[in-house]
């Protein structure tokens, strides 16, 4: 399996679809391309949330794209009068699963639980390339949604990012260094491929780290996108390291 990882710089504004359809285009060889949290829409949208959220029947083109490879993507939805930061998955056609945000970040920088409505659930659903699980950014920041991952029947895990830049020391960026425990803790308890797509760029001084990464079912990082830069990159998973995780868990 032929998965592209798309470090996007979002705009605030509903250009994106047509900067998404193009690097679609540009990466139809993988089977699989994933953007971050709200790559359609950007991330400090505010009150302007209302005007430029998307309602599912806009996004007709993405669904035709699926056909030439899935697509994972983060947009603000609209859903029976209430907007939700969403991921929504592509194939063949067809919006197959859309995952709301259940943990929206309400404290010091961020305002998300002021303008979106949680989602309530997480769960797995089938793809063309086994069964698939997506959270978006602050989900993963909680044990009972890793307990939740670690208990389904997924094989992959997308997790969808717009993580802003905090904690920078003289070695590291210490929410890179956090974010990096959070991905190999899901994916040595799940035995899965996790794959995290963040953003990159400025909103209104807000910097977005990017990093993106794929970490295997036995916890090494596979892949790194740059730091603070547009970027992508595709990779071949071993689905066979999956075989062994969770032959080890169940055996020793």
């Amino acid at each position: 399996m032929k998965i592209a990882l798309i470090q996007s710089a979002p705009k605030l504004n509903r250009s994106n679809l047509h900067d998404v359809l193009r690097l679609v285009h540009e990466h139809k060889d993988a089977d699989v391309v994933i953007f971050p949290e709200l790559a359609l829409s950007g991330y400090l949208l505010q009150d302007k949330l209302y005007e430029d959220a998307w309602k599912i029947e806009e996004l007709n083109e993405l669904s035709l794209a699926s056909n030439e490879c899935d697509i994972v993507i983060g947009a603000a939805l609209w859903d029976e009068g209430k907007v939700y930061n969403c991921a929504l998955y592509f194939s063949k056609g067809h919006v197959i699963h859309i995952h709301r945000k259940n943990h929206l970040p309400t404290y010091g920088m961020f305002e998300e639980g002021r303008y979106f409505t949680a989602g309530d659930e997480i769960t797995s659903f089938m793809t063309p390339y086994g069964e698939a699980i997506m959270v978006v950014c602050e989900d993963v920041w909680r044990a009972e949604t890793i307990a939740a991952i670690a208990a389904s029947e997924a094989q992959i895990v997308y997790v969808l990012a717009a993580s802003p830049a905090r904690g920078f020391n003289d070695e590291e960026l210490e929410i890179q260094s956090q974010w990096d425990a959070l991905l190999k803790t899901t994916a040595l308890l799940s035995h899965n491929y996790v794959v995290f797509v963040n953003r990159v760029g400025f909103e209104d001084g807000l910097g977005f780290w990017g990093g993106s990464r794929v970490v295997s079912p036995m916890g090494a990082v596979e892949t790194v996108l740059p730091l603070f830069e547009s970027s992508w990159t595709s990779i071949e998973l071993n689905n066979s390291l999956q075989k062994v995780g969770r032959y080890l868990a169940k055996n020793f």
